[in-house]
């Protein structure tokens, strides 16, 4: 199954991007998949920390926002900065693509614990005991 997204690395400076059309399935004989061009030059980055799902029968809208208490419940609203709105097709697409993504990050750097309970030390940020004065 290819997918329209694309997997982007750095090499040397310059951005490379790959489609399906080099990845395993070409090289096991079967014809390439065109190779789809992309123009981010207007593309706007944005960081969120706080996501949310809601759809309709037909559509699916994922509002992203930054959330300035990510401990605990947020006493003001969540300020919601990006949405994208896109059909189910697109967005299972997106979601194997994550997936995949997510994959390949783990098997390099270690599973991704996403309860943030579970990834706080409990000592970390109390004060260390004094040091004693070296004796001589």
């Amino acid at each position: 199954m290819s997918s329209p997204f694309e997997d982007r690395s750095e090499q040397g400076g310059q951005e490379a991007r790959e489609t399906a059309a080099s990845g395993p399935q070409a090289q096991a004989g079967q014809m390439p998949v065109p190779r789809i061009q992309v123009d981010d030059k207007k593309a706007i980055a944005c960081y969120a920390n706080f996501c949310r799902v809601t759809g309709t029968p037909e559509e699916l809208i994922i509002d992203f926002g930054l959330n300035p208490q990510p401990f605990g419940i947020p006493t003001d609203p969540i300020p919601i900065n990006q949405r994208i709105i896109t059909n189910f097709y697109t967005a299972k697409r997106l979601l194997h693509a994550l997936q995949l993504t997510i994959q390949r990050h783990e098997a390099t750097f270690g599973v991704l614990e996403i309860d943030v309970q579970k990834r706080v030390r409990p000592n970390l940020f109390q004060a260390a005991p004094p040091v004693p004065p070296p004796q001589t």
